[in-house]
């Protein structure tokens, strides 16, 4: 257990638990079905918020080998952490940084024509021939070379003074069952893969491993389905990694007809008891999750019992209707649960509006962090 000393626990208003343990447990039993091929460690956005280092020593103690960051800051700390991890680096390579991977021992993923001369010509200057990454877009026109330029690159390797050691995309939709975009995507790949037979190939995402072996090739590279998250709409998640509390600072008693919160957006039917937590959306719990006489909110566990939060979220408060809940089981400075028994991520982000992804990678860093 490792406590985050940066926050004092008189300090904060709300505790994150990460459960390393399940997360351990998550990459291995994707790792489980996709073998023989290899799971990767994606550990980009400081390890989807939960802490980069921390999150990378449990996945290399699960087996992961190789790991994915979306930019060279996150390396630096990634080849700290773990000095004999393979890093491939997704954000493109800039002008001025190839000594910066070679320095590291990255891989950069080489997304444009003009990355693929850059690195060529430092590795020319340089003499060596150092690794990297092809990425090919399939049609998430966000990064990658087109059908026409990776047929060109294969048609040219053996004029490329650098090896290719991994050939990639990305899926764009994989986490919508039968989306028709992504069984085109994969014939697409096969087909650009099929250029580069010596190379080992990436497709899928975490929804692309759960759509089946024909995605998973050489490397998968699973992300939310690691961190429990949902992966797909039709699948449940894998076990849940983040637990999160919230100290109660207050409880206020509503009359009937008065509202709660900015903008009087919630009306009290009935006479209530409203429990005031020490979060808000700087702590990233969305606007979103609040309650208005129009439409319901999020849900926290608060002495046992699912209560709704009400009215907007305000920077660092919410409210939460806790009526039901009898007089003596709660008190200010008791715990209010928002994600964790029973409520999840997918839970938090319907309400809210958006995905289990922002959710995850939003959390503040006003919390109190405990790796468990």
């Amino acid at each position: 257990m490792v406590m985050d000393a940066s926050v004092p626990p008189d300090e904060a208003g709300g505790l994150l638990t990460i459960d390393l343990a399940a997360l351990r447990a998550n990459y291995q039993e994707i790792a489980r079905r996709v073998g023989p091929a290899e799971t990767a460690g994606v550990v980009k956005g400081d390890g989807y918020g939960l802490g980069l280092a921390p999150v990378a020593s449990a996945l290399w103690d699960a087996g992961a080998r190789s790991f994915f960051v979306a930019l060279p800051g996150e390396a630096r700390t990634l080849r700290e952490t773990l000095p004999e991890a393979t890093i491939y680096v997704l954000n493109g390579l800039f002008e001025g940084s190839p000594p910066l991977y070679r320095a590291l021992r990255l891989h950069p993923v080489l997304g444009s024509e003009a990355e693929i001369a850059r690195w060529n010509g430092f590795c020319v200057e340089i003499g060596q021939s150092l690794p990297a990454a092809v990425h090919v877009d399939t049609g998430m026109n966000r990064l990658g070379l087109s059908a026409t330029e990776a047929v060109s690159l294969a048609e040219m390797r053996h004029e490329l003074h650098f090896p290719i050691a991994l050939i990639m995309s990305h899926l764009a939709s994989a986490d919508e069952p039968h989306h028709p975009l992504t069984a085109r995507q994969l014939e697409d790949f096969r087909a650009i893969a099929g250029l580069f037979p010596d190379v080992k190939a990436s497709l899928a995402n975490s929804a692309g491993v759960m759509s089946g072996p024909a995605y998973h090739f050489d490397l998968v590279r699973p992300g939310i389905a690691v961190y429990g998250g949902r992966p797909r709409a039709d699948m449940a998640p894998l076990s849940p990694v983040v637990r999160l509390e919230l100290r109660i600072v207050q409880i206020r008693h509503v009359h009937a007809g008065e509202t709660v919160g900015y903008g009087g957006a919630h009306t009290a039917l009935r006479p209530s008891r409203v429990a005031i937590l020490s979060a808000g959306y700087a702590d990233g719990i969305p606007r979103r999750a609040g309650a208005s006489d129009l439409r319901p909110g999020a849900e926290a566990v608060i002495a046992g019992q699912r209560c709704p939060l009400i009215g907007r979220i305000s920077m660092d408060l919410l409210a939460v209707d806790v009526t039901d809940v009898p007089d003596d089981a709660i008190a200010a400075g008791d715990w209010a649960v928002l994600l964790g028994d029973g409520l999840g991520l997918d839970d938090l982000a319907r309400h809210s509006q958006t995905i289990d992804y922002e959710i995850l990678t939003s959390l503040g860093r006003r919390y109190r962090r405990l790796w468990t």
